[in-house]
């Protein structure tokens, strides 16, 4: 199973990550835990001082921009 984060405070383009990484892990029809991270202090536990970042089974993959539902699906294969 894969376990993925979106690390940001809530913002549109987060809720628009979180959207697209559900999408794209549906559409490889993988197993999945999408996981959206908060606070402060957890992201920058990542090393991340820019959001909206996408993490993949605890490696960060993308920083600061939302990446296209293709783009997510080659991060999760």
């Amino acid at each position: 199973m894969k376990k993925i984060q979106v690390l940001g405070p809530g913002c549109p383009k987060c809720k628009q990550l979180a959207e697209q990484a559900e999408a794209a892990a549906k559409a490889l029809g993988i197993e999945f835990e999408l996981a959206k991270v908060t606070e402060l202090k957890d992201i920058m536990a990542f090393g991340v001082m820019t959001t909206p970042a996408l993490v993949v089974d605890g490696v960060v993959k993308v920083v600061g921009k939302v990446p296209s539902v293709e783009d997510i699906k080659k991060y999760l294969q």
